[in-house]
C-alpha cells in the first residue's frame, strides 16, 4: 500500500473531526481549509517552486461556462452576480443582457493569455454594452491595451441611466466583447472571464447629478514602518487583501500579483512600489516596463497605471493619491477620478517585466515592497434603493477584518461560514469543552488509523 503524507494525513484528520463536529451537531460535514504559510507565516497564495511555470490565474469559484456569439441573433444570457467563463480569439464575441430601468451595470471582462505568449502595443481587448438596436451605451466601449508582456488584461463596458435615453428602458441589451491582435502577436483563443455587476439605484431625489472639483493628489505621504510579509494572489478572485502599511512580497520576471483594499466613502488610496535587487546574469541590463502597477475599481475598470524602467537593482513608483470615493465622481471627465465612484474592495496588480529574465536569474524572485496609505472617510453612504453588500459593492466589518487578517475572498467566505456553523453548534447546546473532545478525538482517531494505514 501506497504511504500517505503526514501533510495529506494531517489535513484529513482535521477535516474528518470537523465532519464528527458537525454531524453531532445535525448540520452537513463543512470543512475550511487555513491558507499556506507565506515567506514570513503569512497567508499565501500557491505558487510555483524555483524555475517553474508562473503560476496561472485563479478563475472564480463556480464560474459557468458560456460560448459567445457571433451576433445577437444566438447571444447566451449573462445575469449578473454570476462569472462566465469563455474562451477568446481575435474577433467579436457577443452576449445577452436583461437590464432593468433603475439600476447602472458593469459588464467585466478579463482575457488571460498563457506565459510566454507573444502580444504587443496594438493589442486590445474592448467590451461595449449596446441596445436591442445596436446603439451604443454612453462611455462605450471600455477599451484596454498590452504592453510588452502577457498579464491579465481586463476592460470594463456600462450601461449609466443618467446619460441617454435609449439606454434608460428595461428590456434586452448586448454586451460586445472584442480582441484585436496584431499579425506578429499569438492568436490563439486565450480563456475570458465575464462578470455583470448591478449597482442599485440611488433613491429618488438623493443621488447628486454634478461633477465633483477633484482632481488625483500628486503625492500621497506613504508610510515608511517595517514590512509585513503578504504574497498576492493570482488575479481578482485570489487577491490578497491589504491595508494602510507596508507589505512584502516576492516577483519573478513576467510575474502579475493581485492584491485588494476595501476604499470606503470619501476614503482616499496612495500607493508606492519598489522592487530590490535582483540576482544578476549580466554585468549591465534593462527593461523599460520592468515594474508596472495598475490600480482597478469594485467593478474592475482601470483607475490607473504606471510603469518605470528597471536595471536588476532598484526601481519604484508612486501613484497619485485617488480622488475621495464619491457617487458623483462617475460626472467627471477627468480619467483617474470618474471610476472612484462606488465603495468597495479596489484590486491592485504589479508586474515585473518579462524582459528582466534576459538579465537576471529567472528562478530567483525579487522582493517587492508595497507602500499603502488610506486616509480620508469614512463618510456618510448615499442613499440606495437596495443594500450595496449583496451586489459586490461597499465596505462592511467583515471587509475591514478580512484586510486586517490578510484573507482572499475565497478564505474569507470560508471563515464566515465555519464561524456560522460554530455558532449554530454552539446554540445546539454543546458546550466549548465538547466541542474540543469531539475535535481531539476525531483527530486522534485518524491519526492512529493513518499511521497504522502508512506502516502496512
Amino acid at each position: 500500500m501506497d504511504r500517505v503524507r503526514p501533510g495529506l494525513r494531517t489535513a484529513s484528520a482535521g477535516a474528518a473531526a470537523l465532519g464528527l463536529l458537525a454531524l453531532s451537531a445535525g448540520l452537513p460535514g463543512m470543512a475550511y481549509a487555513a491558507p499556506a504559510a507565506g515567506p514570513s507565516g503569512g497567508p499565501s497564495a500557491a505558487v510555483s517552486g524555483p524555475g517553474g511555470a508562473l503560476p496561472e490565474y485563479r478563475p472564480a469559484a463556480g464560474a459557468k461556462p458560456v460560448r459567445g456569439a457571433s451576433s445577437t441573433a444566438d447571444a447566451p444570457l449573462l445575469e449578473a452576480g454570476t462569472p462566465y467563463e469563455d474562451t477568446l480569439g481575435p474577433g467579436e464575441r457577443v452576449y445577452r443582457l436583461g437590464l432593468d430601468d433603475a439600476s447602472t451595470v458593469y459588464v467585466s471582462a478579463v482575457l488571460r493569455p498563457p506565459a510566454g505568449a507573444r502580444v504587443g502595443y496594438g493589442d486590445h481587448l474592448e467590451v461595449e454594452v449596446m441596445t436591442s438596436g445596436g446603439r451604443a451605451c454612453p462611455r462605450n466601449p471600455g477599451r484596454a491595451s498590452f504592453g510588452y508582456d502577457p498579464v491579465p488584461l481586463g476592460a470594463v463596458g456600462q450601461r449609466r441611466l443618467a446619460e441617454d435615453a435609449e439606454c434608460q428602458g428595461a428590456g434586452t441589451y448586448y454586451a460586445k466583447v472584442t480582441r484585436t491582435a496584431g499579425k506578429d502577436s499569438d492568436r490563439a483563443a486565450w480563456p475570458v472571464e465575464l462578470l455583470v455587476m448591478r449597482e442599485p439605484a440611488p433613491a429618488a431625489g438623493t443621488a447628486p447629478t454634478a461633477a465633483p472639483s477633484v482632481r488625483p493628489s500628486a503625492s500621497p505621504a506613504l508610510p515608511g514602518t517595517n514590512p509585513v510579509a503578504r504574497t498576492g494572489g493570482t488575479g481578482f478572485n485570489d487577491a490578497r487583501a491589504v491595508g494602510p502599511g507596508v507589505w512584502r512580497d516576492h516577483l519573478r520576471p513576467g510575474q502579475t500579483r493581485f492584491y485588494r483594499v476595501p476604499l470606503d466613502w470619501g476614503q482616499q488610496l496612495g500607493i508606492g512600489a519598489e522592487v530590490a535587487g535582483a540576482r544578476m546574469t549580466k554585468e549591465y541590463g534593462s527593461a523599460s516596463e520592468g515594474l508596472t502597477v495598475a490600480l482597478y475599481s469594485p467593478y474592475r475598470g482601470l483607475v490607473d497605471a504606471e510603469g518605470t524602467s528597471y536595471d536588476g537593482k532598484q526601481a519604484a513608483l508612486t501613484l497619485p493619491k485617488t480622488a475621495p470615493v464619491a457617487y458623483e465622481n462617475r460626472f467627471s471627465s477627468v480619467r483617474e477620478v470618474e471610476p472612484v465612484r462606488v465603495a468597495g474592495w479596489y484590486y491592485i496588480a504589479v508586474t515585473l517585466g518579462g524582459k528582466v529574465r534576459e538579465f537576471t536569474e529567472d528562478a530567483t524572485p525579487v522582493p517587492l515592497t508595497l507602500r499603502m496609505e488610506v486616509t480620508g472617510g469614512p463618510a456618510k453612504a448615499p442613499a440606495y434603493e437596495e443594500g450595496l453588500a449583496a451586489a459586490g459593492f461597499g465596505v462592511g466589518a467583515a471587509d475591514r477584518a478580512a484586510a486586517k487578517e490578510g484573507l482572499t475572498a475565497p478564505e474569507a467566505a470560508a471563515a464566515r461560514d465555519d464561524a456560522s456553523a460554530m455558532r449554530v453548534v454552539a446554540g445546539a447546546g454543546f458546550g466549548t469543552g465538547a466541542v474540543l473532545l469531539l475535535v481531539l478525538g476525531g483527530w486522534i482517531l485518524l491519526a492512529r488509523r493513518g499511521g497504522a494505514a502508512g506502516t502496512s
